[in-house]
């Protein structure tokens, strides 16, 4: 696809330098350019669309006027950065985009020296800008630092609090604002609404026009009038907010106008302190389909360049966002108490049914993950019954606040934790490795692992029911394919199931490897147990298997460190049995880019790969003196 005739001038861009050797009046043409390039190249491989599309002119403008990668540029979040992948020496890399061995889905510090920060989170940006900022000023250099965080990254507590240290520390610090109305899921919040609603009012646009046109003829008058508005308008508009913070506030401006971003980063590079540039952008700008439908074009499949048309996938089985999103409307109209909450995630987390339905019960918080899981706390204290709709690693940024204000106070706030294990394509930052480690740490949580479909619904209703806090983590995408069950009635606490019996080797599976223990076991002869709960760990049924088996092998797709495994470990030696247990899980490194399967076996967790762990394992020495080959 690189160097094709459709692009002609893209075709000469192999760096940013490359960039800023063009005249202004030719960057219109490379906006067309790599507009189309990115429609034609995420159309092949999938991908983050929308964004990337909102910002090709800011890209441009940033490479143009910037110093890259001496000057720094921090984009917030990595949605919007595959322009500037394309003009940062990887358009020829595209087509291996989000792939195994190819190219990161967000900014990766290890691919590019243009990536100066690592991102796949929201809101870090302003944060990591204003350390290096700081860096340069301690090292006397003169290097310029940029942060692009979008309107919906703004929503995030984390970002303000770094909006507060900047301004009061003076630091030469650019900060600019994407606003597209939009992150992934509708914006939401008061911010959004304000900027919204006051630089497009009918009220203060028509004021303004009236004062012009009867005043216009007294220029004196007219010239007070405009101090008093200028006065009112620093009151109302987002400008105080940001002034306020101490940064010099400039916009909102046309993020799509080149001539007038360009000239107006020219003037902000060479102001000192803090400066916050307001850009309003279209989401999808450029591709009608993205600009009328940019939530599906937010992280869309392979799709047809001319007519936006996505592929249909093959399988009709529901994935497991499907099955959360179908049990909560059941469950919903089952129990009035039920109430839904989610960090902005609402199409990814199945709840888009839901909100429609309920949508006085359904509460979007913003990309604000420890407000979402304390104002489950609050609604727990008096009598609701809130179900936290949230991803395995964003999850991971309100710990704080999953310990000290529900678990400590022992709340029924249920976490339904999609995207658990290895994610595919979005990689180490979207990875959810961890859960069952730092969730099984600690006191009074219900931790499950749903093996299929059906047990994912019945663990949600086990989950929901119980007076105290409860998790249920799944994998993103398809199940093995088994039919779901209408029943809500939840499963016993505590309690595992024999899948299998074999002879002398017990695999013990928790979650969605389970038909590869079974596929191993045929071949080991080996008992499989669904063991299906983490905590309360299922210990009459492990003792069973301890004291009729050689060896044990427990399996996850988790991290092994503090995970599953090591639940069962505890288990043994505090009840002083000595049978041999081999952890397989995933390894002790960040898993990277890839389809599920590709990572899975990467990490050894093919039914293949676990027959030959189970066989080297025992025979090495002194186990081969005490285990028996079936």
């Amino acid at each position: 696809m690189s160097h094709t005739p459709e692009f002609p001038l893209l075709n000469r861009i192999d760096d940013p330098a490359d960039l800023r050797k063009l005249p202004v009046a030719e960057l219109e043409r490379l906006a067309e350019e790599l507009r189309g390039f990115l429609i034609r190249s995420v159309s092949q491989t999938g991908g983050h669309l929308a964004a990337g599309l909102g910002t090709v002119e800011l890209t441009i403008a940033l490479h143009h006027v910037f110093n890259t990668p001496e000057d720094r540029l921090v984009w917030d979040v990595g949605h919007q950065s595959y322009p500037h992948k394309i003009l940062t020496g990887r358009r020829d890399r595209m087509p291996s985009l989000r792939q195994r061995g190819g190219l990161n889905a967000f900014p990766s510090r290890r691919e590019s020296p243009y990536d100066t920060f690592g991102v796949g989170h929201s809101s870090t940006s302003i944060s990591a800008a204003l350390g290096m900022a700081l860096a340069a000023r301690q090292q006397n250099s003169d290097r310029r630092v940029v942060a692009v965080i979008g309107d919906g990254a703004l929503t995030a507590g984390m970002a303000f609090e770094a909006l507060n240290h900047a301004g009061d520390l003076d630091a030469n610090l650019l900060v600019i604002l994407n606003d597209n109305d939009m992150s992934i899921s509708p914006n939401v919040g008061g911010l959004s609404n304000y900027f919204a609603k006051i630089l497009t009012g009918k009220l203060y646009s028509s004021m303004r026009e009236g004062s012009k046109k009867v005043l216009g003829v007294m220029p004196p008058v007219w010239e007070l009038a405009r101090r008093a508005e200028e006065h009112m308008k620093g009151m109302v508009i987002p400008g105080t907010l940001f002034e306020e913070l101490g940064f010099n506030y400039i916009g909102p401006i046309d993020g799509h106008d080149l001539d007038t971003l360009i000239k107006t980063l020219g003037n902000l590079r060479a102001l000192k302190g803090p400066q916050f540039l307001h850009i309003v952008t279209k989401k999808g700008k450029g591709f009608t389909p993205a600009e009328e439908n940019p939530c599906t074009y937010h992280g869309v499949g392979p799709f047809c360049p001319d007519s936006g048309k996505l592929e249909k996938k093959s399988t009709t089985s529901p994935t497991y966002t499907r099955v959360f999103g179908d049990w909560l409307c059941d469950m919903a109209a089952r129990d009035p108490r039920l109430v839904g909450i989610t960090p902005a995630m609402r199409e990814g987390s199945g709840m888009v049914r839901f909100s429609e339905t309920y949508p006085d019960r359904y509460f979007d918080v913003g990309i604000a993950e420890q407000h979402a899981v304390t104002l489950a706390a609050g609604m727990a204290c008096d009598n609701l019954k809130p179900v936290v709709a949230i991803y395995s690693t964003f999850l991971q940024r309100a710990y704080d606040q999953l310990i000290h204000d529900v678990a400590l106070q022992n709340l029924p706030v249920l976490f339904a934790i999609d995207r658990a294990g290895v994610v595919g394509p979005d990689g180490p930052t979207h990875a959810g490795s961890f859960d069952l480690s730092f969730l099984r740490a600690i006191p009074n949580m219900v931790i499950m692992a749903p093996a299929d479909e059906n047990e994912c619904r019945q663990m949600l209703s086990t989950g929901f029911l119980h007076n105290g806090p409860a998790a249920v983590r799944y994998p993103r995408g398809h199940g093995p394919g088994i039919k779901v069950n209408a029943s809500m009635a939840g499963l016993p606490l505590g309690k595992g199931e024999r899948r299998r019996q074999g002879q002398h080797i017990a695999l013990l599976s928790f979650g969605s490897l389970l038909n590869r223990a079974l596929e191993a076991a045929e071949i080991l002869n080996a008992t499989v147990a669904n063991m299906r709960f983490i905590k309360p760990l299922d210990e009459t049924l492990l003792l069973e298997l301890a004291d009729s088996h050689d060896l044990l092998v427990t399996l996850e797709d988790n991290v092994v460190q503090g995970g599953a495994g090591s639940a069962v470990n505890e288990c043994l030696l505090h009840h002083r049995r000595l049978v041999p247990v081999l952890n397989l899980g995933l390894p002790d490194r960040f898993q990277q880019q890839g389809s599920r399967e590709e990572l899975l076996s990467d990490a050894g967790l093919d039914s293949s790969d676990i027959i030959a762990a189970v066989e080297t394992f025992m025979h090495q020495e002194p186990l081969a003196k005490h285990i028996t080959l079936a």
